[in-house]
């Protein structure tokens, strides 16, 4: 299946920058990409430079069209100028499936502290109209402890780096199976 989920994420990026056109789903293709997930499509540049990351973080559709949905707007990530056609050989992508984030429950916030582990969870906040998304190999790369990746939460959503520890802020985790070329 990992094979599978790599050509076609990459088939799905390189028939979008070159014709500005989505790929169809294929006629045949791993039966478990018909289940309803969560899917993030990262594409770096040689050797490990962010180029791009967007997905799905809840199990709306099934995996099959998140990929391609997920693949065709991270050529389009808005951090970024559009993907062209000559960095396609200078790229390598990884493809994230999600499982269902699931609200951490906590009577205390720094009980937070003890619900998410470093490298294996990914973390949603949503405080009001905002929000903001962590795959779990981030805060890994970025070597910050629980508290900065919480801090870090915060300042993606365009919030103060404590609204965690706000009784209104809902903090969810999820797991994820990474896929890499």
């Amino acid at each position: 299946m990992k094979d599978f989920i790599l050509k076609f994420a990459r088939e799905a990026i390189e028939t979008y920058v070159k014709t500005g056109k989505k790929i169809s789903i294929p006629k045949e293709y791993p039966k478990e990409l018909e289940e309803k997930k969560g899917v993030f499509v990262t594409i770096y540049k040689k050797p490990r430079e962010l180029r791009g990351c967007i997905g799905l973080p809840y199990p709306q559709k099934p995996l099959i069209e998140g990929i391609i949905e997920a693949a065709v707007e991270v050529c389009e990530d808005p951090r970024f100028p559009p993907l062209s056609k000559e960095e396609l050989k200078d790229i390598f992508i990884e493809v994230s499936i999600l499982t269902k984030p699931g609200l951490i429950r906590v009577k205390n916030p720094k009980d937070y502290f003890k619900e998410i582990e470093i490298g294996k969870h990914g973390l949603i906040l949503i405080n009001g109209s905002c929000g903001s998304l962590f795959l779990p190999q981030v805060p890994v790369e970025q070597k910050w402890n629980c508290e900065e990746y919480l801090e870090n939460l915060c300042y993606k959503a365009g919030l103060t780096s404590d609204i965690w520890m706000d009784p209104l802020s809902r903090i969810y985790r999820f797991e994820t199976k990474i896929f890499s070329e």
